[in-house]
């Protein structure tokens, strides 16, 4: 089924920011969620009409999908879903727990509480989407607290690194997680994370956020 035969909830565009950076956020989030799948081909113009905008910011966000490796460039058809392997899958699950278990846990003992406490929007809205079932919102959300949360070890390239796994991999498993109810308890670990970073409590910290990434691998398994 395609883009066009499935309902999407993709995002009004408006505010300030270029609708090139808003439609490559939404569609990033979409690839992740899993509701883009792989082989599926979409050119710029169908998408744009789904956003209600001009092609050209459509072609430029699917141009810096394509560098990221989530798309492929199919010349005078559009953008083909990249596929991503379960050896790849495996690969970022490990990369992931190697940096962010010990970085996450750092934090409990070198954050400011106040910076701690900004990301808590973050994880109320992780919450929001899940009650919700709105996936993508689900999505953008999470990247934003995870990638937030990484920031506050002072360390950029580490954040990009992190970014860039989450991109290439996808959450398949988010809708089945959301139909067994299952979707609004691994939001709340949002919050119990952040609870435990402000207690200065390192092994919760450690305890929850090796939990949190443990989910990770299942809902990265690939559709049947």
């Amino acid at each position: 089924m395609s883009l066009s035969d499935r309902p999407l909830a993709l995002p009004a565009l408006g505010g300030r920011r270029p609708y090139r950076e808003q439609v490559a956020e939404a569609l990033r989030a979409a690839l992740i969620a899993g509701e883009l799948r792989p082989g599926e081909v979409h050119s710029a113009p169908a998408l744009a009409a789904r956003f209600g905008v001009s092609a050209t910011p459509v072609r430029e966000a699917m141009l810096e999908l394509a560098r990221e490796g989530m798309v492929e460039t199919l010349p005078n058809k559009g953008f083909r879903v990249t596929r991503v392997s379960d050896r790849e899958l495996d690969e970022y699950t490990q990369i992931r727990a190697l940096i962010e278990i010990p970085v996450v846990t750092g934090l409990a003992a070198t954050a400011a509480t106040d910076a701690i406490e900004a990301l808590r929007p973050e994880a109320e809205a992780i919450r929001a989407a899940a009650a919700d079932g709105d996936l993508i919102g689900y999505v953008e959300a999470d990247r934003r607290f995870h990638l937030g949360l990484l920031a506050l070890a002072g360390n950029a390239h580490l954040v990009r690194v992190v970014g860039d796994l989450r991109g290439r991999a996808r959450l398949y498993g988010l809708q089945s997680l959301l139909e067994r109810g299952g979707l609004l308890a691994s939001a709340e670990e949002h919050l119990t994370l952040l609870d435990g970073l402000v207690a200065r409590d390192a092994e919760a910290v450690r305890a929850c956020i090796t939990h949190h990434l443990s989910h990770v691998r299942g809902l990265w398994a690939r559709p049947e």
